[in-house]
């Protein structure tokens, strides 16, 4: 398409070139007044005429007051006979200076040939490029089925290392093994050592996958070829595995090098579940990728990193000894990594004196390296919409709320009704987090909406937790319905604000029952088979592994575990109403309750 719009601007300007060319020469010639033979006839008898040219059918006059004129004769008649049929004397004609020249080479083009051949000319320029054109299709269906891997050399200046990956130390110390197989491997061969095959790079998105793969490429200073798992799947059949063998036998020519497949669960996924049986494309390209992986030389010097974050959804042929038998972690990084992160992404970043990274990755618990960096660009954005020269900690802590929880609207304006209904919820949260011992505490409360939120309480871990207590699930439970019982308590009704926290509240439930196995009642056992299956685009994601009796005893401890945490919510709202009602007072006032001015109404939290 792109193509021939490309070739049809082509034509249209070389038309429009021509038609102004042909205007310059029609303009050249509107300069000459042109008459017929009568008129000639009249002015030779006047004795008006001084010269006469004769170029093949065509007179040039040139008249004794200086004026030009032209006269086209007929063909095949001289202008001696035209003279002699209308009886003009022969001493009239004696006085006129009459010359004979041959046509010129460029009339003679522009009037005879030139007609003719610029339509030929067009012509056959449209057919070359329409064979070009052919020709080009041709040979992308050749390579159609070409690897279409980016390389990023060895020696080239984006080059990384793990100087430039900041945290994640553990995942850096079992990668360090590859760097050392491909940059001394010879040592390994001596030993009868084999060279890993295949890395696997589990992690959640945004935690640096793809750039912890280049950063062992760096580091062993070797070449690197990235490509996604989609990029093998076509809607033609057997095109994933042409490029998958493609991809390989460039990999065999650049050794050593890596190559780095990101998202592989694209075409890794568990074969047999798909609806196209074993002519599967996915299916095809996966098998391709495990024979090219098994055809590895013993002295090859080629590893295979791959990414994904559904591990659980992978081939087990893929996960074998021999393939991708080594297996990296890298986790969401903890507060050290955290502001480590936060330096690296703040270098080009003009940061007020005042601005501490520290306090900055304490408030973003559970943000992976790719949230971090978008945090200090949003940041960067606000400042720059305020029209300042450097980013103030101000904008650092509106930009953790707009990544949690999206902008701020304060286009939507709420009645006087709707503040008060949303300052007690707000509240009810609130206080009931800050009383419960194993909570974590309220940083901030605001009724001002963002982005799906009517109001928002943020509380924040004091430290990273890696594992939660049965009491800590069962008091989040009491204060995710503390806004409800807030409502229901001071209004004698409830809204359609607190929809969102028993939907999780009860997804909550749900997972101390069927996950953790937290149920004194069910005991300690998981329900339900999590595993993945796409069935018509529709997504099964569990499978029962327990009779319709068990299903109602589920049922029942949930309704169980919500009942009790309302409960246990109710009684702290009923008892510390008087701080309940200072806080909506303070919210309805300022709008934005910080953690300073939260704990002067209602004192410290005593953190077990």
């Amino acid at each position: 398409m792109k193509n021939l719009i490309k070739n049809a601007l082509f034509f249209f300007i070389l038309l429009l070139m021509i038609a102004s060319f042909f205007s310059l020469y029609d303009d050249q010639k509107e300069q000459t007044k042109i008459v017929g033979i009568g008129i000639l006839i009249q002015q030779i008898n006047n004795e008006e005429v001084a010269e006469i040219i004769i170029q093949g059918n065509k007179l040039n006059v040139a008249l004794k007051n200086e004026d030009k004129e032209i006269i086209q004769k007929e063909v095949g008649e001289s202008l001696s006979e035209i003279l002699k049929n209308f009886n003009i004397p022969k001493e009239k004609i004696d006085e006129i200076k009459i010359e004979v020249q041959d046509e010129s080479g460029m009339n003679f083009w522009l009037t005879v040939i030139l007609p003719f051949m610029v339509p030929l000319l067009l012509i056959g320029v449209f057919i070359y490029f329409m064979m070009r054109g052919v020709q080009g299709m041709n040979s992308k269906a050749m390579m159609f089925g070409q690897s279409r891997a980016k390389e990023f050399s060895k020696d080239g200046k984006d080059k990384i290392t793990f100087k430039n990956v900041a945290g994640a130390e553990g995942a850096k110390e079992e990668l360090k093994e590859v760097v050392e197989f491909l940059k001394f491997s010879k040592k390994f061969h001596e030993l009868g050592a084999r060279i890993p095959r295949g890395v696997l790079l589990l992690g959640s998105p945004g935690t640096g996958k793809t750039l912890m793969a280049r950063a062992v490429a760096g580091e062993a200073d070797v070449a690197f070829f990235h490509i996604s798992g989609s990029e093998f799947v076509e809607m033609f059949v057997g095109v994933g595995a042409s490029r998958v063998r493609d991809l390989f036998k460039t990999a065999k020519k650049n050794t050593p090098c890596i190559v780095f497949i990101d998202e592989i669960d694209a075409v890794g996924r568990r074969r047999g579940s798909g609806l196209g049986g074993s002519h599967d494309e996915r299916e095809q390209t996966l098998n391709q990728i495990l024979v090219e992986m098994d055809g590895f030389e013993t002295h090859s010097n080629i590893i295979v990193i791959a990414a994904t974050n559904r591990p659980d959804v992978l081939d087990p042929a893929l996960l074998r000894p021999g393939r991708f038998d080594r297996r990296v972690v890298i986790d969401m990084p903890d507060i050290k990594d955290r502001e480590a992160i936060l330096k690296v992404h703040a270098r080009k970043k003009p940061l007020s004196k005042e601005v501490s990274l520290r306090r900055i990755a304490e408030r973003t618990p559970g943000f992976s390296g790719a949230d971090l960096a978008n945090l200090l660009n949003e940041a960067a954005i606000l400042a720059s919409r305020r029209n300042k020269k450097i980013i103030n900690m101000q904008e650092l802590y509106e930009a953790i709320e707009k990544v949690m929880l999206g902008p701020e609207r304060k286009s939507r304006i709420l009645s006087d009704k709707e503040k008060k209904i949303t300052a007690y919820h707000e509240a009810g949260h609130a206080i009931v987090a800050h009383f419960l011992p194993n909570t974590d505490p309220v940083q901030k409360i605001s009724i001002i909406a963002r982005g799906e939120t009517g109001g928002y309480t943020l509380k924040l871990p004091m430290e990273d937790k890696h594992m939660h207590t049965r009491s800590e699930f069962i008091e989040e439970l009491a204060v995710l319905l503390a806004g409800y019982v807030t409502e229901k308590k001071i209004f004698r009704e409830v809204t359609t604000g607190a929809t969102s926290d028993l939907r999780r509240a009860t997804d909550l439930a749900r997972k101390l029952i069927t996950d953790y196995g937290m149920s004194e009642t069910l005991g300690p056992r998981t329900y339900g088979d999590k595993e993945e299956m796409i069935f018509l685009g529709r997504e099964i994601r569990e499978q029962r592994d327990y009779s319709e009796k068990t299903a109602e005893q589920i049922d029942r401890e949930i309704s169980s575990f919500i009942n009790n945490a309302a409960q246990q919510a109710k009684g702290i709202v009923i008892s510390k109403h008087e701080y309940l009602k200072k806080v909506t007072n303070a919210l309805l006032k300022y709008e934005i309750l910080e953690k300073e001015k939260f704990e002067k109404i209602v004192g410290e939290k005593h953190v077990i």
